[in-house]
């Protein structure tokens, strides 16, 4: 394959590498401050919409996250056939749109169908980032570079914290009666968070787009019809279009109607249990979308799916995060809140110490995991999932700490101890999956991870811990203490975390040594070369 000044970077200095590695985490610093401003403006929403626990936990989680994975399985293979660079521009431009946009909202529906436009162009973000950046940087170095990459997430909430609550409170001392254009503060925060994405999305498309495959060698061809791969997924995920698809790939219609119709019935289990049709619909619909994407991608592309889905050591490792992402993004989302009740302090002084919290642990808990990981990973085999242990005994005892404590600088002081161990899981997951998969699946397999944390993590764990506060207070206990009991009640999902994490080093050893044996076999093209 020729290559240009605009497709060898490889031949750049490592300093071009490292501006790449902070443009893109200040990409990911702006999909979260996008993202999760909404936990510090929960309270004044709930305020002003008229919503419970439950429904900001499926504003925040479900609404955004179903949408974020489903889009996140095209975009992604998208990603690993056409320009990165590019992907990642135009969905920071929709997603800042859609933020901005949220401040236009005067409804719980309106604002959720911004909130599902924020998900989609969010979608686009980390797949095509990790392909990227595991081009400009050996795979030693995997865990570490995914790890300061993430660090934008914590920072990112950091911010979004900070500046929500600023806005909140100073625009209430300005305009505490009639607002100019009628806007409260919590949507002239959207606004304020969401238009500089705009300015952002022209910086990222300067980038230089790395040779497909060169840190490994392993140097992958450009694709004849990107676009026509991204036509062909979009109809494979989406209903009921992706019927087409599934007939077009040869997939078994009947195996797919039994397993929509399994959905549905599960779907209408959960509603009659919780009432809450909306969050089951959005999950039934987001769950029917992957199932049926995985079995026509079994059909369009054996290759990618048998390296993914039957690679033990995949699996396990990429649920032992998104388990565990049940609890942290569930604590993430309501500590704020919580503190409010628990304290009656104001948005301002949550947010400056949240905040800063969240953005310390950012530096020391994600990119500190990341380098602690790829030190383990050099001694051990399973290094890297060694540290998943170390999350969630961290993590635990602080939590109850920041929950139950009567003090409310030592709730924050807790809230901060608790998420430096949980950064940990950053980059234990995405950093394996790299190892076990070609060069050309990379994003696929960056997205499958996206969408398992997205689902079990972000869609399930706000939505849960809102729904259990929404019971417990239903039932006599005031809103702060229902919330805390519904808090520590998630933490017994940690359980499961450790289960993946024992499994995935049992089957890891073997999985990752005969990558290239299972490609063979497979009818991958596997050309050694000398590593960029």
């Amino acid at each position: 394959m020729e290559q240009t000044p605009e497709t060898a970077p490889q031949q750049q200095s490592r300093w071009y590498a490292h501006y790449v590695l902070g443009v893109l985490t200040l990409v990911y610093f702006f999909n979260f401050v996008d993202r999760n401003i909404l936990s510090i403006l929960a309270e004044s929403i709930k305020a002003d919409l008229g919503v419970t626990d439950a429904q900001m936990g499926f504003l925040y989680g479900t609404v955004f996250a179903v949408f974020y994975a489903v889009f996140g399985i095209p975009l992604a293979r998208f990603a690993d056939v056409w320009v990165r660079r590019s992907v990642i521009s135009v969905g920071l431009l929709f997603w800042s749109a859609m933020t901005a946009a949220s401040g236009l909202a005067r409804s719980f529906v309106e604002l959720a169908v911004y909130r599902t436009g924020v998900g989609i162009g969010e979608a686009s973000a980390s797949p095509a980032a990790y392909s990227l950046l595991y081009d400009y940087y050996a795979p030693r170095y995997r865990a570490t570079v995914v790890a300061i990459y993430t660090s934008g997430v914590a920072i990112g909430i950091g911010a979004g914290l900070f500046l929500g609550g600023a806005i909140l409170d100073t625009w209430a001392e300005m305009y505490p009666v009639d607002p100019p254009f009628g806007l409260r503060g919590w949507q002239v925060a959207f606004m304020a968070v969401g238009l500089p994405g705009i300015a952002m999305a022209a910086w990222v498309r300067t980038l230089r787009e790395p040779v497909r495959g060169i840190s490994e060698g392993l140097v992958t061809k450009p694709h004849p019809r990107p676009f026509h791969v991204l036509g062909t997924e979009l109809v494979s995920v989406i209903p009921p279009l992706n019927v087409i698809g599934l007939v077009r790939d040869g997939a078994s219609l009947r195996l797919n109607a039994l397993m929509a119709l399994a959905i549905v019935a599960a779907a209408a289990g959960l509603i009659w249990l919780t009432g809450d049709w909306a969050q089951w619909i959005a999950m039934g619909i987001g769950v029917y979308a992957t199932v049926s994407w995985v079995q026509s991608l079994a059909r369009r592309d054996p290759a990618t799916f048998a390296m993914i889905f039957k690679s033990k050591a995949m699996i396990y490792a990429m649920l032992s995060a998104p388990i565990g992402g049940f609890v942290g993004y569930g604590v993430a989302f309501w500590t704020a809140p919580l503190l409010m009740r628990a304290h009656e302090t104001s948005a301002a002084e949550v947010g400056l110490w949240i905040g800063i919290g969240a953005a310390a642990s950012g530096i020391i808990g994600v990119a500190g995991g990341g380098f602690l990981a790829d030190r383990l990973r050099m001694r051990f085999t399973t290094g890297r999932l060694m540290l998943g242990y170390a999350a969630v005994v961290g993590t635990a005892p602080f939590v109850l700490l920041m929950i139950y404590t009567e003090s409310l600088a030592v709730a924050f002081l807790a809230n901060f101890l608790a998420s430096v161990p949980n950064g940990f899981w950053a980059g234990i997951a995405p950093s394996t999956s790299s190892d076990l998969v070609m060069p050309r699946m990379r994003a696929i397999a960056g997205a499958f991870y996206i969408l398992l944390m997205t689902f079990i993590g972000l869609a399930l764990g706000p939505y849960t811990i809102g729904k259990l506060s929404d019971v417990f207070i239903a039932g006599g206990m005031s809103d702060a203490e229902g919330l805390r009991l519904a808090m520590a009640s998630s933490l017994l999902v940690f359980v499961g975390s450790v289960f993946c994490l024992v499994m995935a080093q049992r089957h890891l050893p073997r999985d990752e040594a005969t990558r290239l044996d299972r490609a063979r076999a497979l009818g991958e093209e596997v050309v050694e070369t000398a590593a960029g």
